[in-house]
């Protein structure tokens, strides 16, 4: 399996790589390479389900379903939740038609390009490191969800109190203590080559814990269905 070297994303014309994940919404296994040959695949790579921002984004990802469809496009989303924890979280907070998987080794997150950023005091080298104040300067717009754009510090806090979550030991097991896993999404056409992607890695940080821009991706879906 070719992969890309962290902190380089897989780009449009790349030919994305097999990875074997457990499903979480049904039993058995689901691959990459299921798709290929049958589908164009929209996999959106999340951090673990106790990410308020990646619960949120699951869920957006979802509402495009219909129209992914539409234009032959199936969806897979990837959480670093542990598959039996996973599980019980979406049998409660049920999300129809999604198909998921867990990677709680992050293996689909190396294999894509996508790094693992790590928080220092001050210190920022884009997207190794990254100083808190750096943090504090970012901002995250979530219209419907908070009152103005917030630093994701403050708009995590808010969101977790809106939606709470309980941290079991399972989630304790892949949380990262002063580092956090950059998360992406990215269009396959039917043969596997990525055509578009948007991951947090872009734009010096200013994509970190934003949504998709769900026009951008019509575009692209438009260009790989057929």
């Amino acid at each position: 399996m070719s992969t890309h070297q962290a902190n380089n994303p897989l780009q449009p014309g790349d030919q994305a790589p097999n990875v074997v994940f457990d499903a979480i919404s049904r039993e058995g296994k689901i691959a990459l390479d299921d798709f290929r040959g049958r589908s164009p695949l929209l996999v959106g790579l999340f951090r673990g389900l106790h990410c308020p921002f990646c619960r949120r984004h699951v869920v957006a990802m979802a509402q495009l379903n219909p129209i992914l469809r539409e234009k032959g496009v199936q969806t897979l989303a990837v959480v670093n939740t542990p598959v039996e924890r996973a599980r019980l979280y979406f049998r409660y907070h049920p999300i129809a038609d999604l198909l998921a998987a867990s990677d709680p080794a992050r293996a689909s997150h190396r294999a894509f390009g996508l790094p693992i950023v790590e928080f220092t005091e001050k210190e920022t080298d884009w997207p190794s490191k990254v100083g808190m104040d750096a943090i504090m300067a970012m901002r995250v717009d979530l219209p419907g969800e908070l009152s103005e754009p917030m630093n994701p510090v403050a708009a995590g806090d808010l969101l977790s109190e809106k939606d709470p979550y309980e941290i079991t030991e399972a989630d304790r097991q892949v949380r990262l203590a002063d580092h956090m896993q950059l998360v992406g999404h990215f269009l396959l056409d039917r043969e596997g080559v990525v055509r578009w992607s948007f991951t947090e890695v872009e734009e010096d940080g200013r994509n970190v814990c934003q949504a998709l821009n769900p026009e951008e991706l019509m575009s692209a879906a438009s260009h790989v269905a057929y």
